[in-house]
């Protein structure tokens, strides 16, 4: 005799004698629920914001300082400093050495890193709410005594140039690095990363210099989220940081020019089986009023994975693993990108059918049905992406250095859901329109050149 059975299956659950049943409707999400945030700015010019959000027992940190070059041009050996400056600006101090920053964090389950890029010097982490005093001790301490000495230069130099060698090798390296020339030229904003050789004559005097020009607080803002009392935490920032001065104001990247429409560039990479297409043209600034409309359209196009790109290149054709389209905030606005890895064999095929989906987005519009899945998933991928103390912390920091604050965001399910479907058309005519785009293609030139060529609108440019 069989056993009874004790569960049905997914498919029976999920079907009826009628057939399958009904989902319920979606309901509206008028405002994402967050916290109050408190702002005040110090007298030394750091600005401060605190909310609470109780959830667990943690406090996130993050303090963002602008650090761009004061040269108008790229300056490689400003960008090896800064990176050098990051990397052992938590190695030791007047009065810790690299283990004493760390046994000092440890004993509150805390934890900092640094991070530079050629806007921000940024410091974040984590630690029990409890400990926040002695977070903000310690980081007191690292942003006006750092020592920043020779033997930890020598070291952190040599760790770092190891890296580096090791992502050059990497073929997005290589295609993010010719993407970011063919957007900006020699604008500053393309130093995202050092060459070796520039990091190895970086001296410990010159990561010294660098400290007192960009660890300044008059422009810089800190960010704390969690279980902590706003009014109280920004006392205690006021107690530890309030001595923390600078001879002038942070600096702020300068707007780099905006793309300009053209031919792609092919940038040729000997021996490689794979091609990267990097496409590229202006973007909208988040204060635009057509930015959630183009938001809406951008998932249509590429921006999730049920868009129309990636069913193409990918579900249909089997040309990638993943296409992707998004954008990325620069000063005074924004880039629209583009991005997918092919084999060599199909780099233009999968050129002209990224050129045709983006003319399909001016002939044939965004549907209802695709606006309404666009919009479901914007909802609740915003919903979901600020659920943690952490992301919430990243967030308003950013939007605090683009001018908004945590109004912008809670309104953004509201805005979402009114947009229409005409708006999306529009945004999708006037923002995705071929003839807008510029780029690269990163790959072996002998292999892709020719069919590229026939194909039309690439240029043969440098190599490596």
């Amino acid at each position: 005799m069989s056993a009874a059975r004790t569960h049905r299956s997914a498919e029976e659950i999920g079907r009826t004698e009628r057939g399958p049943r009904p989902l319920p409707a979606l309901g509206r999400t008028k405002e994402v629920p967050l916290p109050d945030v408190l702002t005040e700015t110090l007298p030394n010019g750091l600005t401060v914001l605190a909310a609470r959000r109780p959830g667990v027992p943690l406090v996130e940190t993050v303090l963002r300082i602008p650090a761009a070059s004061p040269e108008p041009v790229a300056d490689a050996a400003r960008t090896a400093g800064t990176e050098v400056l990051a990397e052992t600006i938590l190695t030791g101090t007047a009065g810790r050495d690299r283990i004493g920053i760390d046994d000092a964090l440890a004993s509150v389950g805390g934890e900092l890193g640094v991070a530079v890029d050629p806007e921000y010097l940024q410091a974040g982490g984590s630690a029990l709410a409890t400990g926040l005093p002695t977070v903000l001790d310690v980081l007191a301490d690292v942003l006006t005594a750092a020592t920043h000495s020779d033997a930890e230069v020598a070291r952190e130099r040599s760790r770092l140039t190891e890296r580096i060698a090791v992502a050059r090798a990497q073929p997005r390296t290589v295609a993010r690095e010719a993407l970011m020339r063919r957007r900006f030229g020699d604008h500053p904003i393309v130093s995202e990363m050092p060459t070796a050789e520039a990091v190895a004559a970086v001296t410990p005097e010159r990561v010294r210099e660098l400290h007192a020009d960009v660890v300044v607080p008059d422009g810089a803002s800190l960010v704390l989220v969690g279980d902590i009392d706003p009014e109280a935490a920004i006392a205690e920032v006021a107690r530890r940081l309030g001595g923390w001065t600078g001879d002038h104001p942070a600096r702020w990247l300068s707007a780099p020019p905006v793309p300009r429409a053209g031919d792609l560039e092919l940038v040729h990479r000997p021996g490689s089986v794979q091609s990267q297409l990097r496409l590229t043209a202006p973007g909208l600034d988040r204060t635009d009023e057509r930015y959630t409309a183009f938001q809406l359209a951008n998932l249509v196009f590429g921006g999730y994975f049920s868009s129309r790109w990636m069913e193409n290149i990918r579900e249909d054709k089997g040309y990638t693993y993943g296409a992707h389209s998004g954008q990325e905030f620069v000063p005074g606005g924004a880039v629209l990108g583009l991005d997918a890895d092919v084999a060599s064999d199909v780099t233009a095929a999968a050129l002209l059918e990224t050129r045709y989906e983006l003319g399909r987005m001016v002939a044939v519009p965004p549907t209802e049905q695709e606006v309404t899945s666009a919009r479901r998933y914007a909802i609740g991928s915003l919903l979901i992406s600020l659920d943690s103390q952490s992301a919430l912390a990243g967030t308003l920091s950013a939007l605090h250095a683009a001018g908004l604050d945590v109004d912008w965001l809670r309104d953004r399910p509201r805005r979402l859901e009114e947009v229409t479907v005409d708006e999306v058309a529009a945004a999708a005519t006037a923002l995705f329109a071929p003839t807008r785009f510029t780029g690269v293609v990163v790959g072996d030139a002998d292999v892709v050149g020719p069919s590229l060529a026939a194909l039309g609108g690439v240029v043969r440019g440098g190599g490596r």
